[in-house]
């Protein structure tokens, strides 16, 4: 492949008008017609010294090195398009295309960046014959159009992207169309969309799916749910922007984040859409009369704290045919009809098994840290050297978008490598800063989190703290056992409503009941105020001691796959459970646990993680023992400790079993044996 220019390039972005209907109208001619339309942009392209670095079905992505060279592109491509015939059934080719100049990094022959958004954002606001150019591609051809060619100014217009409006310009030249219909863009149709500061990275996936699943005449109400910080509002909003041309009455945005009464909603939403109350009739009964024939899309955003208004969403539906109802909330409406989509993460690299630099920017959690860096830091970027920290931070940060952009703030006042480390002590503290015009709650992760456990019951709060108790997750068994809540059922049904708990299949699929690590530390932070901590957590101990007391004689017999699969699943929360009992001195309950998990450890190849277990439970009943007088007791497991910690190479638990078992053969009078002991721990401590 040719290299590729870097550096200020022109991007020339292409596509065929209505593809879709003449594929349907007659394939076999549209294939012809595509080979030909492929061939002749494919020339043309080449000819004045472009790239093709992508095509997607009948879309073209090209790149120049100069403004001119893509215009004069563009204009003998839409020539040679003209002067074809093409078959009677499909009719003249209409293809629409947008130049821009910018910046863009290209990695492995792909470019990246926000030129490549605004390129496509100006094709989608074009028609079929069109060509638009931006005002950074206009300023750079100056005085080097053709002969007879024109730029028209089309004046300022608002993309799709939702961000600052762009100065469109439009080509014109002899033997081409120069009259087409309004441009696609949000100021063709009645819409309040505010302008956003940054552009959407990432998230194409998402917004397709929300897009058909509004097209879906079966779908009138869509609820985007998900914890704080995932960018619901975000997404919402794009959709909406996507949308716009669909809905013939336009689009109506309402932040419901100020009001906390449900019935400030009816007249909030009517504000918005400038209907007025007359001779005393309520908000309600005007908002139906005027949504009553229009075709419209309402985006209600933070609808979770104003729940109980839930019913007026069902009404306002039930006598508005052609209305549909976006909502953002933490937690479900559960009016009849509602269908949710529930966030997800932003896409993300494995963390122990990184693709090479060049892909890394491919994943939208990576693209999004890089951006928002960029932002602070003009010169960062992404290395060979630097590339593990910046994937385990957004690994880290669970892909949630708000917790990426408050960390990616942070590369101008620390390492990568620092970022991790106080990411690892206490995220929370760390991810603080955001933008000053942003809500409180999201100028911090503790603010957002802050936001949706103010909204839980009392009973609710009480159980969300408890199941921070589980690590790696739990079953619903385990939560009703070890929360101590005769409600667990519905209360983890209200977390789940609110975005607070995740469902996921666990083995045989059972379901599974999960917290993301930004949240799981937000609880954990709640049980260690409570008074239940150590209870919840004696509770916890004790149940995957029965557990695995109960598994043990299984992993022998017809049904040891399944038991063995369970004791993986559960290893997280068996390791808390060790290192509580070591924390609190419940070394007979750990070496309880130890023991029984013996078998799995061995067949799990978990073999030297068991055996230091082993070996700390040993050694604090050697403790236990000296401290009792029962020397001989002491002696024995001490003996057993230093077998362990010689076969396993841990130098720290053999030093220490040194001193101590020396310790209890001089108590003993055996003076002989603890000189011996005592003189290895001297050499070993030397060694060290």
């Amino acid at each position: 492949m040719t290299d590729l220019p870097t550096g200020t390039v022109t991007f020339l972005f292409t596509d065929i008008e209505g593809s879709t209907r003449l594929w349907e109208r007659d394939a076999a001619a549209m294939q012809d017609a595509l080979d030909r339309h492929d061939s002749i942009l494919g020339k043309t392209i080449e000819g004045h010294g472009g790239h093709v670095f992508k095509t997607v079905g009948d879309a073209f992505c090209a790149v120049f090195v100069t403004a001119a060279g893509a215009l004069e592109a563009a204009l003998e491509a839409q020539r040679a398009l003209s002067a074809e015939e093409w078959a009677e059934s499909i009719g003249p080719l209409r293809v629409r295309m947008a130049m821009h100049t910018g910046a863009a990094t290209e990695r492995g022959g792909d470019y990246f960046g926000q030129p490549l958004n605004r390129v496509a954002r100006l094709l989608a606001a074009a028609h079929g014959g069109q060509i638009l150019l931006s005002v950074s591609a206009q300023g750079l051809l100056g005085s080097q159009l053709p002969e007879h060619v024109e730029l028209r100014d089309l004046g300022e217009r608002r993309l799709k992207d939702l961000f600052k409006p762009e100065r469109i310009f439009q080509l014109s030249a002899p033997g081409l169309p120069s009259s087409f219909p309004p441009l696609k863009t949000l100021d063709e149709r009645l819409n309040n969309l505010p302008v956003q500061p940054t552009l959407l990275v990432g998230r194409e996936k998402e917004v397709d799916e929300v897009s058909s699943l509004l097209r879906d005449e079966g779908v009138r109400l869509l609820t985007l749910s998900g914890p704080g910080g995932t960018g619901k509002t975000r997404l919402g909003l794009q959709v909406a922007a996507e949308l716009l041309d669909e809905f013939e009455g336009g689009v109506c945005f309402v932040t419901l984040a100020t009001i906390a009464d449900a019935a400030l909603v009816a007249p909030t939403v009517a504000g918005a859409l400038g209907v007025r109350e007359k001779g005393g009739r309520p908000s309600d009964e005007a908002l139906r009369d005027h949504l009553r024939d229009k075709e419209m899309l309402l985006m209600l955003d933070n609808f979770e704290q104003v729940l109980d208004a839930a019913p007026l969403v069902g009404k306002l539906l039930a006598s508005c045919p052609a209305l549909k109802v976006l909502t953002t909330s933490r937690s479900v409406l559960r009016v009849y009809g509602e269908r949710e989509y529930p966030v997800p993460a932003m896409g993300l690299p494995d963390s122990g098994n990184l693709p090479p630099v060049d892909r890394l920017a491919r994943y939208e959690a990576v693209r999004l840290f890089l951006e928002r860096a960029r932002s602070v830091d003009g010169d960062f970027e992404v290395t060979e050297e630097n590339a593990p920290a910046v994937a385990r931070i957004c690994v880290r940060l669970d892909g949630l978008p708000l917790a990426i952009e408050l960390a990616a703030a942070r590369v101008r006042l620390l390492p990568l490598g620092k970022i991790l480390d106080r990411l690892e002590s206490n995220r929370l503290k760390l991810l603080a800063g955001g933008a000053r015009d942003l809500p409180e709650r999201q100028q911090t992760l503790r603010g957002a989190i802050d936001w949706s456990y103010a909204l839980l019951e009392e009973h609710e709060k009480r159980l969300f703290a408890r199941l921070a108790v589980f690590s790696g997750g739990c079953t619903m068994e385990a939560m009703e056992m070890i929360c101590d809540d005769e409600d667990a059922i519905d209360g983890a049904t209200s977390l789940l409503d609110k975005s607070l708990l995740r469902r996921e299949r666990g083995p045989r699929d059972e379901p599974r009941f999960v917290m993301l690590g930004t949240i799981h530390e937000y609880a954990r932070e709640r049980l260690e105020e409570s008074d239940k901590a150590h209870a919840t957590r004696r509770l916890h101990a004790g149940y995957f001691l029965a557990l695995a007391e109960e598994t043990e004689p299984r992993l022998t017999g017809p049904e040891q796959v399944a038991w063995f699969e369970r004791l993986e699943t559960e290893n997280d929360n068996l390791r808390a459970a060790l290192s509580w009992a070591i924390e609190r001195g419940e070394a007979e309950l750990g070496l309880r646990l130890a023991r029984a998990l013996r078998p799995f450890w061995y067949a799990r190849g978990h073999y030297v993680e068991g055996r230091g277990w082993i070996a700390r439970f040993l050694g604090g009943l050697g403790e236990l023992f000296t401290s009792r007088g029962e020397y001989a007791r002491a002696e024995e497991l001490y003996e057993e400790i230093l077998i362990l910690s010689r076969e396993m190479g841990d130098a720290p638990t053999l030093l220490d079993c040194l001193i101590k078992l020396g310790y209890v053969f001089l108590v003993q009078g055996n003076h002989r044996e603890a000189t011996a002991l005592g003189e290895e721990a001297v050499t070993l401590s030397r060694e060290r």
